[in-house]
C-alpha cells in the first residue's frame, strides 16, 4: 500500500497543506490561488514535493514541468467545477484523459516469501510518463466515484484555496492546526474584544 506523506512532513517542507489520500489532491494544493499573484509552490520547491510523493507514485523519470502544470490546472478545474456546480472547461477532461491513457498498465502477480501480491505494471516502453498517468487516474477515480466525490471540500477559510477529502463529515478546514486554529483565534478575539470600545 502506498505511503502518503504526513501533513507535518508537508508543512516542514514548506507546503501549507498535503498528506491527502490522493497525490492528485496534494498536487492541486501546490497552487495557492487566493493571493495576487497566485503562488506556485511546486515551482518554488519541486524537489521537496516530488520526494514527499515518491512512495506513492510510480517510479520513473520526473515529468516535464510544463506537463505537470497543465495536468494540475486540468485537475483543479475539474474539482472546482464540481464544487461550484458548473461545467468544467472542455480541455480539462481531454487533458486528464490524455495523460491517463498515455501509459497503459497491467496487473502482475509477484510471488514472494509472504505469498503472491498483485502489482500494477506501467508500460512506459510505449511512451508517456507513468507519474502523470497515475495522477490523472487518481483524479478520474475520484470524479467517477459519487460517494467519495461527495467528500471533496474547499477549505472554509476565505483566505485559503486548499482542497481536501473530508472523511469526517464535520471537517471544514484544510488543517485544524492551520486555518482551523486561525478561525478559532479570530472568534475568540472578537468574542473577548466585542464591546471593549462601547464604554468609551
Amino acid at each position: 500500500m502506498p505511503i502518503m506523506p504526513t501533513i507535518d512532513a508537508m508543512q516542514d517542507a514548506g507546503f501549507p497543506m498535503g498528506g491527502e489520500p490522493l497525490a492528485a489532491l496534494d498536487l492541486v494544493d501546490t497552487a495557492i490561488l487566493v493571493v495576487d499573484p497566485p503562488r506556485d509552490l511546486l515551482s518554488e520547491r519541486p524537489d521537496a514535493w516530488w520526494e514527499l510523493q515518491s512512495d506513492r507514485l510510480p517510479s520513473g523519470p520526473r515529468p516535464p514541468d510544463a506537463a505537470v502544470l497543465r495536468l494540475r490546472s486540468a485537475i483543479r478545474d475539474l474539482f472546482d467545477a464540481h464544487l461550484e456546480g458548473r461545467a468544467p472547461q472542455a480541455t480539462s477532461g481531454a487533458d486528464v484523459n490524455a495523460y491517463a491513457a498515455a501509459v497503459p498498465t497491467s496487473r502482475q502477480l509477484k510471488l514472494g516469501p509472504d505469498g503472491p501480491v498483485a502489482e500494477t505494471r506501467w508500460h512506459t516502453e510505449l511512451g508517456g510518463n507513468a507519474i502523470l498517468a497515475a495522477l490523472a487516474r487518481e483524479a478520474i477515480d475520484l470524479l467517477s466515484d459519487a460517494d467519495r466525490l461527495a467528500t471533496l471540500r474547499r477549505c472554509a477559510s476565505s483566505s485559503c484555496s486548499m482542497l481536501f477529502l473530508a472523511e469526517n463529515k464535520r471537517r471544514i478546514w484544510c488543517s485544524s492546526a492551520g486555518c482551523g486554529n486561525r478561525a478559532r483565534a479570530a472568534r475568540h478575539y472578537h468574542k473577548t474584544h466585542r464591546g471593549s470600545g462601547d464604554a468609551r
